[in-house]
């Protein structure tokens, strides 16, 4: 069970008809075969991002719906959404994408995928925090351009990682994944959470927490997001928050674009006053802001932290799971907070 989940305690009634599945984007080719084996499952196949008008009118003609993080699911297409229409069973962890409310107030059932992409999404925020300190994406760029002229005492000089510390917003699965790499390459581990972690897991990761984001912010050497971007943290890294960082510090972003106010974080790279940042993650995806790309020590990635065949292929059986449960009558496992 999701350890969000606090709401719809009532029974469900088993649905007696094999349901209609629709699936908003084109998964892995094993997990698409056994929905088709198990469900009427309408396909997308082709890949394309389904518009607004395409998923209202798949709500309107399904009784489960598998969106992903491009999928933009407002109360308005909620209440649009056909009477049959009973599980929203997203493909990943994130619900921020859809009005949990809306779905609530409607009868409607959320399930996600958690847990799966910990690992990958915390390799993935190593590769930044390693790579941005030590510019590699600047001296990939110089082999490629023809432009080096060889080893120098001087040349390329980033820093290093032993003794600095890891400022982590966020200390749920993957932040703590994040702090357990962080310990072998001798970063000392701090963070910021809402809540306090027990002290018998901050001395397992060798943890530090620290009482305010302010606080921490301001003694990274390089600052890592793993949080919700719910409304309250909605640039949580803004233009004030940018200005407290050391000189030479480091920001990394695997977890949401709207985060970040991405404007500050432009003025703060062209000023100096960052050194670099990991980006994998972006307020207007596809768009990456030119200024960004054109950045010699900023690491823009398109947004692949949880792009590995085994996660994806898990998520994909999680989603199943989930709608199998809901069919049988039962509590779907991953079953996410109502909001209310």
């Amino acid at each position: 069970m999701s350890e969000h989940d606090t709401s719809f305690d009532r029974p469900e009634k088993r649905l007696d008809r094999t349901p209609r599945v629709t699936v908003t984007r084109h998964l892995a080719k094993a997990v698409e075969q056994r929905m088709s084996e198990l469900f009427d499952a309408r396909l997308n196949t082709d890949d394309n991002p389904m518009d607004r008008d395409a998923l209202v009118a798949a709500m309107q003609d399904c009784d489960v719906l598998v969106p992903t993080v491009t999928d933009r699911i407002d109360a308005e297409m909620i209440e649009a959404a056909g009477s049959d229409l009973g599980l929203i069973a997203n493909f990943g962890a994130g619900t921020e994408h859809i009005d949990l409310k809306a779905a609530a107030k409607k009868g409607i059932i959320v399930t996600n995928t958690p847990g799966v992409f910990t690992d990958d999404t915390a390799d993935l925020t190593m590769a930044g925090i390693i790579g941005v300190p030590r510019r590699i994406r600047e001296g990939v760029e110089l082999i490629r351009s023809g432009k080096w002229t060889g080893w120098a005492p001087t040349a390329m000089l980033g820093r290093k990682l032993g003794g600095k510390t890891l400022g982590i917003v966020g200390m749920g699965r993957i932040g703590q994944a994040v702090a357990h790499r962080a310990r072998a390459f001798g970063l000392e581990v701090a963070y910021h959470n809402r809540k306090r972690l027990p002290e018998a897991i901050e001395r397992m990761f060798g943890a530090r927490y620290v009482e305010t984001l302010d606080e921490l912010v301001a003694e990274a050497d390089i600052l890592t997001l793993h949080c919700p971007a719910d409304a309250e943290n909605r640039h949580m890294i803004d233009a004030r928050r940018l200005g407290l960082m050391k000189e030479g510090a480091s920001l990394i972003n695997t977890a949401r674009g709207d985060l970040v106010d991405y404007e500050a974080l432009v003025a703060a790279l062209e000023s100096g006053q960052l050194a670099g940042a990991g980006l994998d993650v972006y307020p207007d995806e596809p768009h990456v802001d030119e200024r960004l790309i054109r950045h010699p020590n900023v690491m823009t990635l398109p947004h692949i932290g949880s792009a590995t065949r085994e996660g994806r292929e898990e998520s994909g059986i999680k989603v199943i799971a989930n709608i199998r449960m809901w069919v049988d009558g039962h509590r779907p496992p991953d079953q996410v907070l109502s909001g209310f």
